[in-house]
């Protein structure tokens, strides 16, 4: 059976509270500071399991039987608490670009969970991430204009993981990118990696893409990545993720 088929024989209402499923799951909040303005940024949402399973516990669950379905019932869970626990800056919440048949249909539930929970849309980040193997990137494409027409803002996650990140931004152009803790690890001891993370950074200043590095855990790795004019951060060394707790800028 296909996603599309699975889709319709499950039904929207039972799609966004994850019926099928076989397992439920929740949300922990990671916020992405500017160091310059000194506020929080955004807060990604990050699937966890109900007693606080990583997040690979509960993507190991996700197959092509249910993969629409999961994704779907992310969006609305990461829309509720976002607006339960009143968050103001951004929310980004990712997304599995295979799991959008129709971009036109499949962001109905995401809009409607908006309206309900009362969340604005224009505050809503859809990350897509550069380790999922995209099939089409013609049908990527169509997605993340479609979704900028709608008030969203877009990302690609984990950039610099795989081997298609350059290609994606010749391609297309998101509004933010958010380079792999694999390129920020150490980054204060690696000459090439900061040789890396700069022309990263140049290119995107040229296309007028912001540049977030995840994965930050120390003040070297920290004040260096300023040093290239990058303002955006998320990691351990600000906060954990948390769960109803939204963590505190701290580190700045």
């Amino acid at each position: 059976m296909t996603e599309n088929q699975e889709h319709k024989k499950i039904g929207c209402a039972e799609c966004r509270t994850g019926a099928g499923l076989g397992f439920g799951f929740t949300m922990a909040f990671q916020p992405i500071v500017n160091t310059t303005t000194k506020e929080i940024f955004a807060q990604e949402a990050l699937v966890r399991g109900l007693n606080e399973e990583a997040a690979g516990d509960i993507l190991g669950r996700i197959n092509d039987q249910n993969r629409y379905c999961f994704d779907q019932a992310c969006r609305v869970k990461a829309v509720q608490l976002g607006a339960k626990l009143n968050i103001k800056s951004f929310l980004s919440i990712n997304f599995l670009p295979n799991a959008v048949y129709r971009p036109e249909l499949c962001i109905r539930t995401t809009l409607e969970a908006a309206e309900t929970f009362g969340f604005p849309v224009d505050r809503i980040i859809f990350e897509i991430t550069e380790g999922e193997k995209i099939k089409d990137h013609g049908h990527l494409r169509e997605i993340i204009q479609y979704y900028r027409q709608q008030g969203f803002l877009t990302a690609i996650d984990d950039f610099g993981a795989g081997y298609s990140g350059l290609n994606l931004l010749a391609e297309f152009q998101t509004d933010l990118v958010k380079l792999d803790m694999g390129l920020i690890r150490y980054i204060d001891q690696n000459k090439g990696r900061q040789a890396i993370v700069k022309g990263i950074v140049q290119v995107c200043n040229e296309l007028e893409i912001k540049v977030i590095a995840e994965g930050v855990e120390t003040y070297e790795e920290l004040s260096i990545l300023q040093s290239f004019g990058i303002e955006l951060f998320q990691g351990y060394y600000f906060a954990k993720p948390r769960f109803q707790n939204l963590a505190i800028l701290n580190n700045l």
